[in-house]
């Protein structure tokens, strides 16, 4: 049995939302479906309502949809976005959207989206927290590459980036600690002030003499732990 979808439309365009709605009645399992008329209106709504998908129109009054989904926690809502420019796909792909909507589009592109929504929700349902979270795009060079969170051990601090670890290699992104914090999620904990450590990694703690401590990962990595962050560590290991 499919999960029930409940569905907020965020577009300036009544026209634009309208089609959705009408669309989205189709759909047997979706069971609930509301409306924003911006990015400001979106926020209110996501405070006070649970919604399991966002249709998501990019360009909008006041805050549009990239920076929109770039201030929504790890927990949010999956996204789709809805546009008429194709120039915003790589932003939208950055922001961990599952699909991308280029206006006008037909009732067999929408199926489609609705498709892999559905898949993408039991994939998130059926995994861990650190799994539960959409992947990292991160570019380098004149690459883009899509790195799944679970695969990130710890991260680093690094002025105005971060540096994400995984057991093989190293990656940066523009982005600052506090902000990758919430993306990543509960599977993740501040250790000090400039790294975050996956729980599930921490393999032990040491003291280093010095009054502050190492975690030490599955990996072999040694990661700092500050004295005023170790009670945290140890009440999330005995909850893990």
């Amino acid at each position: 049995m499919m999960p029930e979808l409940r569905v907020l439309i965020v577009d300036d365009e009544r026209p634009a939302r309208d089609k959705l709605r009408r669309l989205l009645a189709t759909q047997s399992d979706v069971t609930y479906v509301a409306e924003a008329r911006d990015g400001l209106d979106a926020l209110a709504k996501l405070a006070q309502e649970k919604f399991d998908v966002l249709f998501l129109d990019i360009q909008m009054p006041e805050l549009d949809g990239v920076s929109l989904a770039q201030q929504l926690p790890a927990s949010a809502p999956l996204l789709v976005f809805v546009t008429a420019f194709d120039q915003f796909a790589i932003q939208a792909f950055d922001a961990n959207a599952i699909d991308y909507l280029l206006k006008p589009y037909d009732d067999d592109r929408f199926l489609k989206a609705i498709t892999k929504l559905r898949k993408a929700r039991l994939q998130y349902d059926s995994r861990s927290p650190a799994e539960a979270v959409a992947p990292i795009v991160i570019r380098e060079r004149n690459a883009v590459i899509v790195l799944p969170a679970h695969e990130v051990h710890w991260v680093e601090a690094a002025d105005n980036y971060v540096l994400l670890h995984t057991s093989a290699s190293s990656h940066m992104l523009r982005q600052t600690l506090a902000t990758t914090a919430q993306r990543l999620g509960s599977a993740f904990v501040r250790c000090h002030r400039s790294y975050l450590v996956r729980l599930d990694q921490i393999t032990r703690l040491e003291n280093n003499g010095r009054g502050d401590s190492d975690l030490c990962l599955q990996s072999g990595a040694r990661v700092p732990c500050s004295r005023q962050y170790r009670d945290d560590i140890m009440f999330a290991l005995a909850q893990s």
